[in-house]
């Protein structure tokens, strides 16, 4: 099969790299354009751009999807099969253009944590488990019928930064999966039961990653571990100003009410509505990242 793969970050990579390396026919990628970065604003590429270009694939950069020079460009590829992972969202042109169709990978056990950020918002909510869905594209971004799904449990102190790295590994892995079953031709769809009582997962915004004291122990911890590295969440402390909560506990803790971080028993607490949250390590701005026993010598004794 002839396939096309839309992708950008080192989410999608990891799957292209797989898709390669099990000798699949990928003849053409398509990513975003190079970004400017660092200080000398050096253009860089994309992580799914470095894995086409070592293996000698062409890539396309298009700014605008729904340009007809592009879409002329992919046709010319002839394809069988597209597909998606992390990528914004294609035009019907361009998704039907393969003769199979395109297939997505999705962060969740869809039709539950639709939207950009679905790992985030399993941890965020408390999810025991969450998975990996492959489905076919339809208009309605992330309801297409389902080609393969994988549960995949969540632990209870882990990060959105540690389950993105297993959900990139066991992705890649149903992705190839779901490409066998296309070339045998012996796979069946499901239709998502979309009754509108699914969870969803919007884009995360700097306001929503505030830690604000009427959630209760649990619900902050969660919210640590959602945004944990990227893109933190922070309080505002009377005694450090901004801070980013970059690791947290719970374990047995004092009932107070307060309005700042304090220390009991040598450990470090952030008040919560029914309790309060240990704090590992925190980041105040402007400075490196600390562990709390750094914290209570530096600034509580």
């Amino acid at each position: 099969m002839r396939i096309c793969f839309f992708g950008t970050p080192e989410f999608a990579s990891f799957s292209l790299k797989t898709m390669l390396d099990n000798g699949h026919k990928v003849v053409c990628v398509v990513t975003a354009p190079d970004k400017p970065k660092g200080r000398g604003l050096k253009l860089q590429h994309s992580s799914v751009k470095e894995v086409a270009l070592e293996a000698g694939i062409p890539v396309l950069q298009p700014k605008n999807l729904k340009a007809q020079e592009f879409q002329d460009e992919l046709q010319a590829f002839n394809l069988d099969l597209a597909v998606i992972i992390a990528f914004r969202m294609l035009p019907k042109r361009v998704w039907s253009l393969p003769k199979i169709g395109t297939f997505n990978l999705h962060a969740s056990l869809l039709p539950n944590y639709r939207g950009a950020a679905p790992i985030n918002h399993a941890i965020i909510n408390g999810e025991k488990e969450t998975g990996l869905t492959t489905f076919f594209l339809k208009h309605e971004i992330d309801t297409g019928d389902i080609l393969l799904q994988k549960k995949v449990s969540i632990g209870e102190n882990e990060t959105v930064g540690e389950l993105y790295e297993r959900l990139m590994i066991k992705g890649s892995r149903l992705v190839e999966r779901s490409i066998q079953l296309i070339k045998m031709g012996s796979y069946s769809l499901i239709k998502q039961d979309l009754t509108g009582q699914e969870k969803h997962a919007p884009k995360i915004f700097k306001e929503y990653c505030e830690i604000k004291k009427d959630l209760s122990v649990e619900e902050t911890h969660n919210k640590v571990r959602g945004l944990n590295p990227f893109p933190g969440a922070w309080c505002h402390s009377l005694k450090f100003g901004k801070v980013k909560l970059t690791a947290t506990l719970k374990s047995e803790s004092p009932v107070i009410s307060g309005s700042d971080f304090f220390v009991f028993e040598n450990k470090l607490y952030w008040p919560c509505k029914n309790g309060a949250l240990e704090v590992l390590s925190l980041k105040i701005s402007g400075k490196k990242n600390q562990v709390s026993k750094d914290i209570i010598n530096g600034y509580f004794k």
